[in-house]
């Protein structure tokens, strides 16, 4: 990126992209009017005409951005919006979580868009599947002092991990704003960690990070397989804990199942409280719904609510983007929500719920796949021709069907969640090792789906 030629060739591939992502209307509205300036030290300088637009493009679209321009050029370390050029540059970073300056603590609120003004403890919706990861985050969130260290928070997608951090934070910024807090995800740490070694200042960025009194990282499975940013991550994670300095973490796995992590790391990982987030109950799911139409100041049948609650059980941000789209669809023409309607404008979301998997019909599949009996997935067999059909199975119970672990193992004779978590890691490896063994795992999806 040595020219403003390749400068706005790249910033053109990045505006196709995101036409196509946001739509026509908001991009015209916001995405358009930036314009590319300059790249340097690895920082790409856009120049937004207003400080509201630079505002308002940072806390909504500014991850976008600079994801997409990695995968353009990955010699982008991070992006910033200007008003009046790089020369007086307002620092909202792609890491914008993170304080340039370590003698302003406010800073480190990420105030630029990185916390979700939504996600408040106030918001957040307790059923039996999260009350023991709201607890716990509410008590870290209200302590004094640190009570156990880390708190590690996590579930699958869109089940509340990042709502709860986020809570977190805000409360923490309301009662003790005096405290210093980064929040941010394990895949900006990494990032300014790179960026930290790039320019040969990584005393300034291990000053910052364990100089704070609360660290959040989300996501830290990202970091599995990185083994500087996971040794750096180490010593951060010793400093803090040394100087009962409080350390939140989240991730889509328990420890002790993040594949690609040290032991060390895992161990200390575990420390202190781990709390899961299991997958939402039908009561829970209506819950939700009823907080957000009452947020949201609308009215809903609640024949309509029932009904998304009882369809649409994947996650939490799949069931708020089907009462979305219910109420922008009755804001844009007028019409009345009813059930009618709800179905018909949610048909495409309604039939990949409608299909369910059991592990019965996965078993049935693949042992006429391997010709092997069905009877044979529940016995204690080891032979090869037996056992890998059953992994497979396994495999299959976990990514088709929201069954645990532990109910999947029940299923096949008895088995403890190890045994499938063993059978799960060996499908994956064999599926990356033999390109025709992941085609037959693909077919099978593809038949059971269908």
């Amino acid at each position: 990126m040595s020219d403003s030629q390749e400068l706005s060739e790249q910033w053109g591939k990045i505006s196709l992209a995101l036409r196509h992502e946001i739509g026509h209307s908001i991009f015209e509205s916001w995405i358009a009017p930036l314009s590319p300036m300059s790249f340097s030290n690895g920082v790409v300088y856009l120049k937004a005409p207003t400080g509201f637009a630079r505002d308002w493009v940072t806390t909504h679209y500014l991850e976008e951005i600079f994801s997409i321009w990695r995968t353009v050029n990955h010699e982008v370390l991070c992006v910033e919006i200007v008003v009046h050029g790089p020369s007086k540059p307002v620092q909202i970073q792609a890491f914008d979580s993170v304080s340039e300056t370590q003698n302003e603590p406010e800073q480190d609120w990420s105030k630029d868009g990185a916390l979700d003004p939504r996600f408040t403890f106030e918001n957040f919706i307790v059923g039996k599947p999260n009350e023991l990861a709201h607890a716990a985050a509410r008590r870290v969130a209200e302590a004094d002092q640190v009570t156990f260290n880390p708190l590690f928070l996590y579930g699958g997608v869109g089940l509340g991990k990042t709502h709860l951090m986020h809570a977190i934070a805000w409360h923490i910024k309301k009662h003790s704003p005096n405290r210093r807090v980064i929040y941010l995800s394990a895949e900006k740490f990494m990032y300014q960690f790179i960026k930290a070694l790039r320019f040969k200042d990584t005393m300034a960025f291990k000053e910052q990070f364990r100089s704070v009194d609360v660290l959040m990282i989300d996501d830290v499975q990202f970091i599995s397989g990185k083994d500087s940013t996971q040794e750096e991550f180490f010593h951060t994670f010793n400093a803090l804990v040394d100087q009962n300095h409080q350390i939140i973490v989240s991730a889509d796995k328990s420890p002790s199942d993040l594949d690609g992590m040290e032991e060390r790391m895992k161990s200390r990982l575990g420390w202190g409280l781990v709390a899961d987030i299991h997958p939402t109950t039908y009561e829970l799911r209506l819950g939700i719904l009823q907080s957000k139409v009452r947020d949201m100041g609308a009215k809903v049948p609640l024949k309509v609510l029932e009904f998304l609650a009882a369809k649409i059980t994947s996650n939490v941000r799949e069931l708020e983007g089907a009462l979305n789209r219910i109420m922008a669809h009755s804001n844009l023409t007028g019409h009345t929500v009813n059930l009618e309607s709800a179905q018909e404008l949610l048909k495409d979301l309604l039939r990949k719920h409608d299909k369910r998997v059991s592990i019965e019909d996965i078993q049935k599949r693949v042992s006429e796949h391997y010709g092997i009996r069905a009877s044979e997935m529940h016995s204690a067999k080891r032979i090869r021709s037996v056992a890998l059909p059953r992994q497979v199975a396994m495999y299959l119970s976990k990514n088709l069907t929201p069954y645990s672990l532990p109910e999947i193992g029940r299923k096949f004779g008895g088995r403890d969640h190890t045994t499938v978590i063993h059978a799960i890691k060996k499908i994956e490896a064999l599926r990356t090792e033999d390109a025709g063994f992941s085609y037959d795992i693909d077919l099978l999806i593809k038949i059971l789906e269908s």
